[in-house]
């Protein structure tokens, strides 16, 4: 379980992360969605011990990361899929990590196979591809089988094919227990894949719910019937608000149930009784663009803009290198 509460980072006068609080459950993927410097990976680096907070906490299975006794076998991380050994094998990184780790070297070949790695694992890293170096990110964090996952923008370099692999992998561990964050652009693959979403802008929470209630939320009855005329007046007369387009209603305030009633009632067969979900993008998009254009900061101090990168000399290390597939 991944907690965050009242969490905060200044730099200096910026406020990468401004109390920020969320929990992200077992068996869930949690989708952690922000704008471009809204402070997602300054939280994720928090988490890690990369970054120390100016206030709150950062706990992963109620410790903050430093106080975990193996924390390989405990939080698996990809930040970024860069900064290997160019001359190693995707196989020899591999094997090294496990070293360094104290993890057996028999879950080598197990997570080539399952990031689909095997042809490629004895090829040097210098020759990979984007989308094969965020593979062998991912290889490296779940190499402990941890329970916790944290990943940024993990379908970054990834083709269709690999992003529908990695979708799979993300909700297999999630069916097994597994609490998995996720950072990410991607909004309409974050629809595909995440059970809950969390919303941050300028450093601050903006919406924390489950994905079905939020795309679901306020979301049109689309029907379509030959006797839309008839269906409309029942609809009315029930307490919907309807809207007519030739065969096709769109309606607001009534449940399926009561469509459904209202259409037996005038003998109306429905070709089509669906609702229109709101979609992600919108909903995020009119989430995030209200918190920007929203008031200053409470004090009434202006906030400059918001990079989502720690200043240099505020990081603090946890022995990891980030860059490498997370903690070792």
């Amino acid at each position: 379980m991944i907690s965050v509460e009242g969490l905060a980072k200044h730099f200096g006068p910026v406020r990468a992360v401004d109390g920020l609080s969320f929990t992200a459950e077992p068996g869930m993927v949690t989708g952690f969605l922000g704008p471009n410097g809204a402070g997602k990976t300054t939280t994720l680096r928090m988490l890690l011990g990369l970054v120390a907070p100016t206030a709150g906490r950062a706990l992963i299975n109620g410790r903050p990361y430093a106080e975990l006794e193996r924390p390989v076998a405990e939080v698996g991380a990809a930040l970024e899929a860069t900064g290997f050994h160019p001359g190693r094998s995707a196989r020899d990184h591999l094997r090294i990590t496990c070293a360094a780790a104290g993890l057996p070297e028999k879950r080598v070949p197990e997570v080539l196979e399952m990031t689909g790695l095997v042809d490629a694992a004895d090829r040097r890293v210098v020759g990979f591809s984007l989308g094969m170096q965020q593979r062998l990110a991912l290889a490296t964090a779940i190499l402990g089988e941890p329970r916790v996952l944290i990943l940024d923008e993990p379908t970054n370099g990834l083709d269709p094919a690999g992003v529908h692999w990695l979708r799979s992998l993300l909700r297999h561990l999630a069916g097994i227990g597994c609490t998995i964050l996720v950072s990410s652009h991607v909004l309409p693959e974050v629809e595909q894949t995440a059970d809950h979403v969390v919303i941050v802008a300028r450093g601050r929470m903006v919406r924390d719910a489950p994905l079905a209630e939020l795309v679901g939320a306020g979301g049109e009855l689309r029907v379509r019937t030959e006797q839309a005329g008839e269906l409309a007046v029942a609809l009315e007369n029930a307490g919907g608000e309807v809207r007519r387009e030739d065969d096709r209603l769109w309606v607001t305030g009534l449940e399926p149930e009561e469509v459904g009633a209202a259409a037996l009632q005038v003998q109306a067969v429905l070709g089509e009784l669906a609702r229109e979900r709101s979609g992600l993008e919108k909903i995020f998009l009119e989430l995030t663009m209200a918190e920007l254009s929203g008031p200053a900061a409470p004090d009434g101090a202006p906030r400059p803009p918001v990079p989502d990168e720690p200043v240099p000399d505020e990081t603090a290390t946890a022995g990891t290198d980030s860059g490498k597939g997370g903690p070792a």
